[in-house]
Order: structure tokens, then sequence, then C-alpha cells
């Protein structure tokens, strides 16, 4: 706070969750007290699997895309792709979040994927699109345990089908491609122009 003051910055602090109803403000909630530590650990280091898995899906776009990272707000890890084309406005709707901050952030087509704590019983992998392309819940996608979400409209990946497959870090980045080639294609995205083979060089030799 010092070193912002000194900087002429002077911030304001939402003392509230967002995206969360009820948005009990942190002062006040003497309810949400727990603290496992053994969940706490075991759900960070789902978050470092996952984050590995999903930085080398990464590096096989070349157009504009978001860093891995965390959201504390849902409180998922997240990675998205954009396509260079305009969205339409989002609708909001996101509690205790304004609609403005929806608006900014869906302003462009995108595919995003992530690990979420929620979605099954330990967790699950997630992708949707924004907007929505026709046809994209029916589209096929892998591996066998995927399945589209009509409650959270998105594809998921239980985390416990990745935990107990032979080869877990090929069964994720098999959901996270096969998931996002239903949007772009279906999207008509110019896959030529975004997409390169990170391992082009090794190729090569």
């Amino acid at each position: 706070m010092a070193a912002l003051a000194d900087l002429g910055i002077q911030p304001g602090f939402q003392a509230s969750p967002n995206e969360v109803d009820p948005a009990i403000p942190f002062a006040e909630d003497h309810h949400h007290s727990e603290y496992d530590p053994e969940a706490a650990r075991l759900f960070w280091r789902q978050l470092i699997q996952a984050d590995r898995v999903i930085r080398d899906f990464r590096s096989h776009f070349v157009g504009k895309v978001s860093p891995v990272h965390f959201f504390w707000g849902s409180f998922d890890l997240a990675c998205t792709r954009f396509s260079g084309s305009d969205a339409p406005n989002h609708p909001g709707g996101a509690p205790n979040c304004g609609d403005w901050v929806m608006d900014e952030g869906y302003s462009h087509e995108l595919s995003s994927c992530g690990f979420w704590p929620g979605g099954g019983e330990e967790g699950a992998f997630y992708s949707y699109a924004y907007p929505e392309p026709n046809g994209f819940a029916d589209h096929p996608v892998q591996p066998a345990a995927a399945f589209f979400s009509n409650e959270y409209k998105q594809f998921l990946l239980p985390y416990e089908a990745a935990r107990t497959a032979a080869d877990p870090d090929g069964l994720v980045g098999e959901f996270l491609q096969s998931t996002y080639s239903a949007t772009a294609d279906l999207g008509h995205w110019d896959r030529a122009a975004l997409e390169i083979d990170p391992a082009r060089w090794h190729r090569r030799a």
C-alpha cells in the first residue's frame, strides 16, 4: 500500500467475494471457517499437474492466448485461445460480478479450457466456447470419459478419469485438443494461421 501511495495510486478494495451467492463480506464471514490441510495439499498437487499439461497444450497456438492462470473467484486454472474475431456482447449474469466484466472478458471469440475443483467428485478438466458455435454440444470429442454438461454448458473430463489412466498426460491432452478442434472447426477459425507444432525443429533434424 505504501509503495502504491508513493506512485500516487490510491487503490480501492472490494472486501466481499464475487462470482458467488451469497457474497458474505470477508470480515463478517464466520461460517466458512474450516481448513483441511490434506485437501488443500491434494488440490495444490492437482493444480501443478494441470498447469504442466495445459502449458504444453498452450504451446501449439501462435495466436492471442492467455497464460495459464488461476481465477480466485470461480477457483479454476484457465487458459484461453482467441480466434481474432469479435464476439457478440456477453449477457453477463455472473453472481455479484458486474456484467461489464464479462462483456470485456468475452469481447472476442474464444476457446477456453482449464481445471476446476467442481464438476466431479475429484474435480474436472473443462472446455467451452464463446460464442458457442452451432453443433458444439453434440460434436464428438475424446476421450470416451468426456461429456458435454448441459448444466455448465461445457465439456467436462472427470479428474479421476485422468488420474486412473495409463497415460494421464495423453488423455488430458486428447481432451484439450479435441474440444478446441470442435470450437475451431465449427466456428471456422483460420487454424493454419493460428496453430503451430512446437516440436517442428526436432522433427526436421
